[in-house]
């Protein structure tokens, strides 16, 4: 069963609202609302979800946990007040989705449907130290060289979509139906441009109304 579907049926068996269960995670009343009914977020944060699970004391696979990883109530007296073992680690860790999208570090690339594929651990305390925040964060591939050598073809970047003002850096960004990564700078007024690392790319500038920016680039992986 879908956990969206699940997570409602658990709620109204035990005869208590999505906004007091909402308000028992610290969070707002209309998040667990927006989660089952319009998707919002795409899956719940790993500690919202362990201790959702511990409540209504079910797996949280059933809660959309990968099975490895999943709270198990049998094992609630290994570790007091948590799930076992397995449970401790989500509160050290999190996942992160990879999308099945590219972000070209060269002509550019259309973006692809943003779903998720796969995901990828971190741990929840550097997120924290580094200032992020774990539900705008996703990853997604690099395609190209004109990144090179800050960013190679096949590297993994971590994107951080908090909205903020524009800022120079490295980012995501949607010019057009294109998606690319580049260094933004501020040019003349009203303008943008657009670096690349690799000096056999020239500079492009634009209106800065024409660039939809996704997200700054944070981190990445890469194969030596």
């Amino acid at each position: 069963m879908d956990p969206r579907e699940t997570l409602a049926d658990l709620a109204r068996d035990k005869g208590t609202s999505l906004a007091a269960l909402s308000r028992m995670l610290g969070r707002n009343a209309t998040y667990l609302q927006q989660y089952i009914s319009k998707g919002s977020p795409r899956k719940l944060e790993e500690e919202d979800r362990r201790r959702l699970a511990k409540y209504f004391n079910v797996a949280e696979s059933q809660l959309g946990a990968p099975e490895y990883k999943s709270y198990d109530p049998s094992a609630a007296g290994d570790l007091p007040g948590l799930g076992g073992t397995l449970a401790m680690d989500s509160e050290q860790w999190v996942e992160l989705d990879r999308l099945a999208i590219e972000a070209s570090a060269g002509p550019g690339s259309v973006g692809a449907q943003e779903t998720s594929f796969d995901t990828m651990m971190f741990s929840r305390r550097w997120l924290r130290e580094q200032g992020l925040d774990p539900t705008k964060l996703s990853a997604i591939r690099v395609s190209g060289d004109s990144m090179d050598p800050l960013l190679k073809d096949g590297d993994e970047i971590l994107v951080d979509r908090t909205p903020r003002p524009f800022r120079e850096g490295i980012h995501v960004l949607r010019l057009g139906e294109v998606l690319n990564v580049k260094r933004l700078q501020a040019g003349k007024p009203g303008r943008v441009l657009l670096i690349s690392s690799n000096p056999a790319y020239e500079p492009i500038e634009v209106a800065q109304g024409e660039v939809d920016i996704i997200g700054r680039v944070v981190w990445k992986s890469g194969r030596v």
